[in-house]
């Protein structure tokens, strides 16, 4: 289990599991906040609490979620549920311990232009905070 939470503690995540890797994208919007994405889905292995803001962008089939008061990027989440009934989501690792997430190997995602999943280059979480 990984804990995350914003910078005034407002608003707060639980990922249940144990994920293979932090996903970097580089669309327009995630490489503005800088996030790293661990996936799951809404109610089961994520949980987000507290209050938050949404907004929504583009094709409006996701909302990202920040704290109203510090601002900070805590999750995105589909707007609508897929085919087997369930919501996908995602949390932002920057708001866990280091030392819960460090091990992460980053995985970039190319939501720019070609919207593939791109090699790893063997950096770690850690190493974005070197």
């Amino acid at each position: 289990m990984i804990e995350g939470a914003c910078h005034c503690g407002a608003v707060s995540w639980v990922y249940r599991g144990d994920p293979e890797g932090a996903t970097a994208c580089n669309c327009t919007i995630c490489r503005r906040y800088g996030v790293l994405w661990i996936y799951d889905y809404d109610g089961e292995g994520i949980t987000v609490s507290g209050p938050t803001t949404e907004y929504v962008r583009g094709s409006r089939s996701i909302g990202f979620h920040f704290c109203p008061t510090c601002g900070c990027v805590a999750a995105w989440r589909a707007r609508g549920a897929g085919p087997d009934g369930r919501v996908r989501s995602a949390v932002n690792v920057r708001l866990a311990a280091p030392e819960a997430v460090a091990h992460l190997p980053i995985d970039h995602f190319d939501g720019l232009t070609s919207f593939d999943d791109l090699p790893r280059d063997g950096k770690c979480v850690a190493d974005l905070w070197a």
